[in-house]
């Protein structure tokens, strides 16, 4: 069952806590809730798993495209953390879940235990956010869950050997059918706050990979991303030798986790915090 917390703003912000162990927070990706990590939660059934939801996502209320940044919403998992008297967290962070994660490190490392990144690094290629950009904060063209589910193994190019099923619980955590068509399940004015974002200047974001320095920390890539490259991959390696890494054949973004690659890694460094 969902809770609620209050942000700094009076934003009423939900979250699923659930389990005992060691604090795992899980970070969605960008127009995604805490079902994002439906399919991995089964497998993580010894760690107190944490799942919010950002504001304008899910049942967080919507704050408008300024308050969609990266900035507040690790403002509101620190908020969260206080809220459950966590003093520290691991962080499992899916796409702008791990872009959160790394900016804990650089403003309250000492509040994590570790990191682990789902297809995401310090360098986002063009490639991948020209696709984001695309469809963020539209309806798809597909008017049923029957019609995208048919359409989703042509459009999710990278991904292979999945499951009806599977692009159909996909679909389900992404769009509500009406009446008159699918429709988002978050703000659509999240598109503003990405376009803002995507047409404005580069960032470097090495420093904040840098600041994982001494954290347990993991990278899962689809073998096929169009977000991450094989290159960048590479240099995160480079930079941390001790880094836990794992590469998921016939993914491209985001992984869904529960693939056989993607679980090993997260165990390992769940090992390595100490779980």
């Amino acid at each position: 069952m969902l809770s609620y917390f209050g942000g700094a703003d009076g934003a009423r912000l939900a979250y699923l806590d659930e389990g005992v162990g060691i604090p795992v927070i899980a970070l969605a990706g960008l127009t995604r809730a805490h079902t994002d990590f439906d399919f991995v939660a089964p497998h993580l059934a010894d760690v107190r798993l944490i799942r919010p939801d950002y504001r304008g996502r899910g049942a967080s209320d919507w704050t408008g495209a300024a308050s969609y940044t990266v900035p507040q919403e690790a403002a509101d998992v620190l908020a969260l953390m206080d809220h459950l008297g966590l003093e520290k967290a691991a962080i499992l962070g899916s796409s702008r879940g791990g872009l959160i994660g790394m900016g804990l490190a650089a403003m309250a490392k000492g509040r994590l235990l570790g990191l682990c990144l789902n297809d995401i690094g310090p360098v986002i290629e063009r490639a991948g956010l020209e696709k984001i950009s695309d469809y963020v904060g539209r309806n798809p063209a597909a008017k049923t869950i029957d019609a995208l589910v048919e359409r989703l193994p042509r459009t999710m190019a990278g991904f292979s050997g999945v499951a009806d099923a599977r692009w159909r619980a996909f679909a389900e955590r992404l769009y509500l059918e009406r009446h008159d068509g699918l429709t988002l399940r978050y703000d659509p004015a999240l598109r503003q706050s990405f376009l803002a974002a995507f047409e404005g200047p580069e960032v470097d974001l090495w420093p904040l990979f840098d600041a994982c320095a001494g954290l347990p920390l993991a990278l899962i890539r689809g073998g096929n991303s169009d977000l991450l490259s094989r290159e960048v991959a590479a240099e995160m390696r480079r930079r941390r030798p001790d880094l836990i890494f794992a590469d998921v054949p016939e993914r491209a973004h985001v992984p869904f986790l529960d693939e056989p690659e993607a679980l090993a890694a997260i165990r390992a460094w769940l090992a390595q915090i100490g779980a």
